[in-house]
C-alpha cells in the first residue's frame, strides 16, 4: 500500500510547546530558582547535580542549559517558512516581507544592546546576549531561506568551517590559542571595541557559528511544511538529530565542545540534540496527540 500524502496542519502543537518551554525556562532563570538548586547546602545531593544542568558549563563540556540558546535560535528558524508563507497568503509582496525582516533584525539588535546597557548603567555595544546574536542569525537565515536544502546545508557547514579556521590560525600573539579561555580570536575581537567578557569567557563572534542553528531550523520548518507523511517527517528529524549528536560528540576529540565560543563541535552536537527535542515533541504532540501538561507551554509558545 502506498503512503498517503496529507497537507500539513494549520498549526503544529509541537512548535508552540517547544517555543513555550524554551521561553519558560529562560524566564525561570530570572527568578533565581536555578541558583537555589546549587546553593552550598545542596552540595553532594541529587538536587545539586540537577541544578548544575541548569548552568552553563564553565568551559569544555556540554550541559542541558547549554542547549537553551540553540533551542531559541533553532525555533526562530523553524518559524521563518511558516511566517513567510502566511504573509504571502495575505498578499504581501516580497519587498514588504524583506522590509519586515530587516526591521525585525534591527529591533532585535537594539533590544539586545539595550538590555546590556541596563546593568552597567552606560552604553555598551555587545553581541553576547541571545537577542543581539539572533539579529545576525535571523537575517542570514532569512536571506537564504529560498535556497535549496543542499545549498542551505552547505552554507551552514561552510560558516562553521570558516569560523574553525579563523580560530585555529589567528596569528596575533596572545590570542592564537584557539580553545583557551581569553586567549582566542573571539576575545581579541571583543577587546577591539570594549565588548569583552573576560570573566565569563563569552565572545560576540558566537553570532556567526550559531547561525547554523537558525538555518537548520529553516530546513526543519520546510520539512514540516511539506506534504510527506508524518512518519517520514519524524524519520528525517531522527536521522538528522542522531547524525548531529554522533558527529558533534565525535569531533570533541579534535575540536573541544565549548559553548562559550560556540566551537563547530558544540554547534553540531547541540544542533543534533535540538533536532531530537523537536522530533520528540512532534511525535508526542502532533502524532500521538498527547495533551497532558502541555497546554500552559503551548499557550506561551503561541504568544
Amino acid at each position: 500500500m502506498s503512503k498517503v500524502q496529507t497537507a500539513p496542519p494549520e498549526r503544529y502543537r509541537s512548535l508552540d510547546f517547544f517555543r513555550g518551554l524554551t521561553m519558560f525556562l529562560l524566564v525561570a532563570e530570572a527568578t533565581l530558582i536555578y541558583e537555589q538548586l546549587v546553593a552550598p547546602g545542596t552540595e553532594g545531593t541529587w538536587i545539586h547535580a540537577i541544578g548544575q544542568q541548569f548552568h552553563h558549563h564553565p568551559w569544555h563540556g556540554l550541559r542541558f542549559w547549554d542547549l537553551i540558546q540553540p533551542y531559541f535560535m533553532f525555533i526562530v528558524g523553524v518559524a521563518i517558512p511558516f511566517s513567510v508563507a502566511n504573509r504571502r497568503k495575505r498578499g504581501q509582496s516580497e519587498r514588504d516581507i524583506k522590509s519586515h525582516a530587516y526591521r525585525r533584525a534591527l529591533i532585535l539588535l537594539l533590544l539586545g544592546w539595550g538590555l546590556y546597557c541596563i546593568h552597567p548603567g552606560h552604553i555598551v555595544f555587545k553581541f553576547q546576549n541571545v537577542l543581539a546574536q539572533l539579529s545576525v542569525t535571523y537575517l542570514i537565515a532569512f536571506l537564504i531561506k529560498d535556497y535549496s536544502f543542499r545549498k542551505q546545508l552547505i552554507i551552514s557547514l561552510l560558516i562553521l568551517l570558516v569560523v574553525e579556521l579563523i580560530y585555529r590560525f589567528f596569528p596575533v600573539a596572545g590570542f592564537d590559542q584557539a580553545f583557551t579561555p581569553n586567549e582566542n580570536f573571539g576575545t581579541w575581537l571583543d577587546l577591539q571595541y570594549g565588548g569583552a567578557d573576560l570573566g565569563g569567557h563569552w565572545v560576540s563572534f558566537n553570532a556567526f557559528p550559531t547561525t547554523a542553528h537558525t538555518i537548520w531550523g529553516v530546513l526543519a520548518g520546510k520539512l514540516l511544511q511539506s506534504s510527506i507523511t508524518a512518519q517520514e517527517k519524524l524519520r528525517y528529524l531522527l536521522i538528522a538529530g542522531i547524525a548531529g549528536v554522533v558527529i558533534g560528540h565525535s569531533l570533541d576529540f579534535v575540536t573541544p565542545i565549548i559553548k562559550r565560543i560556540s566551537t563547530s563541535s558544540f554547534v553540531i552536537a547541540s544542533g543534533g540534540w535540538t533536532v531530537l527535542t523537536l522530533a520528540l515533541a512532534y511525535w508526542l504532540l502532533d502524532m500521538r496527540k498527547w495533551n497532558k501538561g502541555v497546554l500552559f507551554f503551548g499557550v506561551v509558545g503561541m504568544n
